[in-house]
């Protein structure tokens, strides 16, 4: 799974920027941009469509954001192809923050972590948005999380109700030949319970059903629940720093 193509990191960087639904997104170069005020990382920071570039169009993006009143921000994978790009962001003033892994899998390995017991929802209701708001999460960050991903072009909502209560959310989305898994949100008072096992193996499924065979996700670095996401065969492609 991580011997990836060129046309394989182009296709997942587009399905992940699109899967947060930002309000604008340029294309400048090589570069994806999109635009958005929120608090969501991927939907304001600026990621190369390849591995393999040169630091030419690092200021064109840096000024398409701070035209619009934006803070300028870069989503940049550590690859050697890129070592021009990452030092020409640091002369800039910026710094790296946040690793963070991007991570795949078979959609059949994904789909038998657990029993899929969960329901997939076409459009997320009340009580699912209110996972995002509840004890232990940013409000703030929660509200813009839930914003960006119902506005995903093309994506279902899994969620797990016990007693009356929805416990844990999450959404996976489709587009450019990927499955992507997102908004993982267990309540506080029910982690460990594995519910974040049955929403993977609703997705994984709900991949399946679609015909895609590629799933994947971001997890920041020291994350416990990469631990999860190893036993239903995600592998790490590569790891990304912010830049902001």
């Amino acid at each position: 799974m991580t011997n990836f193509t060129p046309a394989d990191v182009e296709s997942l960087e587009r399905a992940t920027i699109e899967a947060v639904a930002p309000p604008e997104v340029l294309e400048i170069g090589p570069w994806l941009v999109p635009l958005d005020a929120g608090t969501v990382g991927r939907a304001k920071s600026a990621a190369p469509l390849s591995h393999d570039i040169d630091a030419g169009q690092v200021g064109e993006v840096e000024a398409a954001y701070r035209q619009r009143g934006l803070p300028p921000a870069f989503r940049v994978a550590e690859a050697p192809g890129l070592k021009a790009v990452t030092a020409d962001i640091a002369r800039r003033g910026f710094a790296s923050e946040q690793p963070t892994l991007v991570m795949v899998a078979p959609a059949r390995s994904v789909a038998e972590i657990a029993v899929p017991f969960a329901d997939l929802l076409d459009r997320p209701d009340e009580a699912w948005g209110q996972v995002f708001l509840g004890e232990g999460f940013d409000p703030e960050d929660g509200a813009h999380r839930v914003r960006r991903l119902t506005e995903s072009p093309d994506a279902l909502y899994g969620a797990v109700r016990e007693a009356g209560r929805t416990v844990a959310v999450g959404v996976v989305s489709f587009g450019h030949g990927w499955a992507g898994v997102h908004g993982m949100r267990t309540a506080l008072d029910r982690r460990g319970s594995g519910f974040a096992s049955r929403l993977l193996a609703l997705f994984g499924a709900a991949a399946q059903a679609r015909q895609v065979s590629r799933v994947f996700l971001q997890v920041e670095e020291g994350n416990p629940a990469q631990n999860l996401y190893r036993r239903a065969g995600f592998e790490e492609a590569w790891r990304y720093r912010y830049w902001r």
